[in-house]
């Protein structure tokens, strides 16, 4: 249908089958919608078929899409159809829209780009929808076939470029739906391990998008044994250029494999401590204590020292110490340090926060307090102070001294041979 057949169809439409169409839209909406609502009650948030809601999923733009679609080809033997001719390019509009989004939210959750490459295809599916509708589309294609880029000796058009970047794109899209099902669906289940999840789902990914990236291709004539000669190239690069890239990227499947180092571990690598948080395929996340990132290479961790304080233990132990008179109840004190670090809900019951008498100071009776953590990653210090307060608000309650450091000052001479007097020789300042 071209422009002038859509001018004609406006002038020969009649207010009785305009509500017609207008009811049978509204029929196919609501069914589709009570289709999505039926099947959709019991489904997560993110799925990509159904969505937050019954609207935001995939499943209802191609429902009322396949039904719309129906009606018009029903409604074609009895009136001249307009309603639902224009509703049929819109759903498939908002079902591609619909296929890109939720797909890159459920692999990409965290990504900011996806808010962008959102619009960008909102953008061009509601104008491809609008040349459609109003009959443009078939003459900008012939316009765009007729406009060629050479390469080499090859002259493709553009109409055929934008064909096969839709064709990827949307191979692409099944492809990462795929792995992200399998991951969700069959990984989750039958791998507990998170590190082997994370190399089982890559791979899988991997695996799929080398595929659907073949079947696009494919699609847009391109022909596949050219790739050999990109093979050996690529494989002449890695072998000069990109030594340290690959090594990274092997490196990263060595570590998910052999799980020396797992999400969700303590490390300590050169000087930095903290908490591997994610584990990519060219780089490992660490996560200190104090909020602080560090990105290091996966060639670091196979070829340096890494310390891994949670391989063994996931307990993490924390000590505090204090010092108290010397007239002090040693039991007493060792049961206000113990209760002090059990009130604390992060503290482990097993094994129990113990105190010790560790040593005999100058200044009095030295104790230290020890307690285990699971969760070191939400902060020591803080734990630690929280601790030392109720330690204290403790000691007061109980009357036990908490003593000043004490010091001699012995007194030779004065200058300008001044005797010191009534000073006595010995005196104790505090």
């Amino acid at each position: 249908m071209n422009f002038h057949d859509f001018l004609q169809r406006l002038n020969q439409v009649d207010a009785r089958g305009l509500s017609i169409e207008l009811a049978a839209l509204v029929a196919c909406v609501a069914l589709a919608w009570a289709i999505c609502k039926w099947f959709g009650r019991d489904q997560p948030k993110d799925s990509i078929w159904f969505g937050e809601s019954t609207f935001d999923g995939l499943l209802f733009p191609l429902l009322a899409l396949v039904f719309t679609d129906l009606a018009r080809r029903l409604a074609l033997d009895f009136q001249t159809v307009l309603v639902l001719r224009i509703a049929v390019p819109v759903f498939l509009s908002l079902a591609v829209i619909r296929l890109f989004a939720r797909v890159l939210r459920a692999v990409f959750p965290a990504s900011n780009l996806v808010r962008l490459v959102e619009r960008t295809i909102s953008w061009l599916a509601w104008i491809a929808a609008v040349l459609w509708i109003v009959g443009l589309l078939p003459p900008v294609l012939a316009e765009l076939d007729d406009i060629t880029l050479a390469f080499g000796k090859t002259r493709v058009s553009l109409q055929t470029i934008f064909q096969g970047v839709l064709s990827a794109g949307v191979v692409l899209m099944i492809s990462l739906w795929i792995s992200s099902t399998i991951e969700k669906r069959i990984l989750r289940e039958a791998v507990s391990d998170l590190s082997m999840r994370k190399v089982a789902s890559n791979a899988v990914r991997a695996f799929l998008l080398l595929v659907g990236l073949l079947f696009a291709l494919s699609a847009v004539g391109v022909d596949l044994t050219a790739l050999s000669v990109l093979g050996g190239a690529l494989g002449v690069g890695l072998g000069f250029g990109l030594q340290k890239l690959a090594a990274n990227y092997v490196s990263g499947f060595v570590i998910l494999l052999e799980r020396s180092i797992r999400i969700g571990d303590n490390v300590k690598v050169d000087t930095f401590e903290g908490r591997i948080t994610d584990i990519k395929t060219r780089y490992t996340l660490i996560r200190a204590g104090n909020g602080r990132e560090a990105i290091v290479p996966n060639e670091s961790l196979i070829t340096s020292r890494v310390e891994n304080l949670s391989l063994a233990d996931r307990k993490f132990n924390i000590a505090t110490t204090i010092v108290v008179g010397y007239d002090s109840d040693v039991a007493q004190v060792q049961s206000i340090l113990c209760e002090a670090a059990k009130a604390q809900p992060r503290v482990m019951t097993d094994p129990a926060p113990v105190a010790f008498l560790m040593n005999f100071a100058p200044d009095g009776l030295e104790f230290t307090l020890n307690f285990w953590v699971t969760d070191p990653d939400k902060g020591k210090d803080n734990l630690r102070s929280a601790i030392n307060i109720a330690i204290l608000d403790g000691l007061r309650g109980a009357g036990i001294d908490i003593p000043y450091p004490q010091r001699v000052v012995r007194v030779e001479s004065l200058p300008g041979g001044v005797e010191p007097g009534g000073m006595s020789a010995d005196k104790q300042v505090p």
